[in-house]
C-alpha cells in the first residue's frame, strides 16, 4: 500500500569529519536500512549504550509487528481464525492504534486491513506479478474482509479482536515510523538533543546537525530510476515520510497500474498524483498520513491537509510529462532553498 520515496539527502553529509563528536550509526532492518546521527553524544552516554538502545527498538518492533515473519505477534494474530479478544503487546496495541486514528482521519483512506486486495492486484508479499487484474465479483469478495471499522481494540488488558474471520493486518504502512519515534524518544532519554534518524525513508530530526545548523532534509523528485532533489525542508523535533507510485507499478494491456489501492473501492487509483510528503511531530503519523493523501488525490488530499493544519507537499504528473506541485502554508514556512 505504501513505498517509502523520502530521499535522505543529508545536507550535512560530510560534515560529519569536521565535527569530531558527531557519531553515526547504521545498519539493516526490517527488509531496509536505517542511519542515525547524534551530533553532541553526552559525556556520560557510550557509543555501545546508543547502539545497544537502537537494537533493542528494532528487534521489539520487528518480532511484534513483521508481516514477513511467520513468528511475530502481528503474523500469529492474522493466522488465527476466531473472533475473540486476544491479549497482545503494548507495541502491537500502539500501532494498532496510529492506524485507526489516521483511518479515522481519512475516512477510511488508509485501511491497516487492505492487503488481501492489495495481493489480488499483484502488489506486497505473496502476490503474483504475472497475474491478471480481479475481476468485479473478486474485489467484491475480498471486501468482505477488508475494513478498518471491522477491527476492534481494548487499551485494559492490551487487546485486539476482529468481527469478521480471516482479517489480515499489515501495519508497514506504519511500523518504520513508529521505530523512528521509539528511537527518537531513547534517545531524548539519554539526554541526546540534537540527531537524525532515517528507516527506510522515514525521518525525524532534532536540534542541531554537526555544522551548528538546523537538520535539513532533500525530498526527492518523483522519477523512476533516478534520485534527484525536488525541495528541501527544515526539520526540528518533526518527522517527515513521502509516499509515492513512480517505482512501484504495474503494466497491464498497455494500462499503468498504480500500487495505491484504495480500501474504499478496492481498486488502485486514477488520479495524477504522483508523490505526497507530510510533515508532523510523529513519524509514524506522517508515514499512515502521507499514505492516506495518496489514496485521496490532489484536490482531496490537498483539503484534508488543510483541514488539519498539515505540513503537505503535493506532486502531480501533467499531461505533458511536468510537475505540478501544491503545498500547504505550514509546509511553506519549512521549505528552505536547494542549495
Amino acid at each position: 500500500m505504501r513505498i517509502a520515496t523520502l530521499a535522505l539527502t543529508l545536507l550535512a553529509a560530510g560534515l560529519t569529519a569536521c565535527a569530531p563528536r558527531a557519531v553515526d550509526f547504521a545498519g539493516e532492518t526490517m527488509g531496509t536500512t536505517y542511519h542515525a546521527t547524534v551530533t553532541r553524544m553526552p559525556a556520560s552516554v557510550g557509543r555501545e549504550v546508543v547502539q545497544a538502545e537502537i537494537d533493542a527498538v528494532l528487534a521489539d518492533v520487528d518480532r511484534h509487528l513483521s508481516t514477513w515473519d511467520a513468528g511475530s505477534e502481528l503474523s500469529k494474530f492474522n493466522a488465527g481464525p476466531g473472533v475473540d479478544w486476544v491479549t497482545v503487546s503494548p507495541t502491537l496495541l500502539e500501532a494498532v492504534e496510529q492506524a485507526q486514528a489516521v483511518s479515522r482521519l481519512t475516512d477510511g483512506a488508509f485501511d491497516a486491513t487492505v492487503s488481501p486486495l492489495v495481493r489480488a492486484w499483484g502488489f506486497g508479499s505473496g502476490a503474483r506479478r504475472d497475474a491478471g487484474p480481479p475481476g468485479a465479483a473478486e474485489i467484491a469478495r475480498l471486501q468482505e474482509f477488508v475494513g478498518h471499522q471491522k477491527l476492534e481494540l481494548r487499551r485494559a488488558p492490551p487487546a485486539l479482536r476482529k468481527t469478521v474471520p480471516g482479517l489480515h493486518v499489515d501495519l508497514d504502512g506504519i511500523a518504520p515510523g513508529l521505530a523512528v519515534d521509539r528511537i527518537a524518544a531513547r534517545f531524548e532519554a539519554l539526554g541526546i538533543g540534537d540527531y537524525l534518524v532515517e528507516l527506510g525513508g522515514e525521518v525525524r530530526a532534532r536540534g542541531r546537525n554537526p555544522a551548528g545548523r538546523t537538520w535539513r532534509v532533500a525530498v526527492e523528485a518523483p522519477l523512476p530510476g533516478e534520485r534527484r532533489p525536488l525541495e528541501v525542508v527544515e526539520l526540528d523535533g518533526l518527522g517527515v515520510s513521502t509516499s509515492g507510485d513512480y517505482r512501484d507499478f504495474r503494466d497491464l494491456a498497455g494500462r499503468r497500474i498504480s500500487h495505491t489501492l484504495d480500501p474504499r473501492t478496492g481498486a488502485p487509483v486514477t488520479h495524477r498524483l504522483t508523490s505526497a510528503t507530510v510533515i508532523h511531530p510523529s513519524a509514524a503519523m506522517a508515514d499512515g498520513l502521507a499514505t492516506a493523501i495518496m489514496v485521496l488525490g490532489p484536490e482531496d488530499g490537498l483539503s484534508l491537509a488543510r483541514r488539519l493544519g498539515l505540513a503537505v507537499l503535493l506532486i502531480e504528473l501533467a499531461e505533458d510529462g511536468s510537475f505540478v506541485r501544491s503545498e500547504t502554508e505550514s509546509f511553506a514556512r519549512l521549505r528552505r532553498p536547494l542549495e
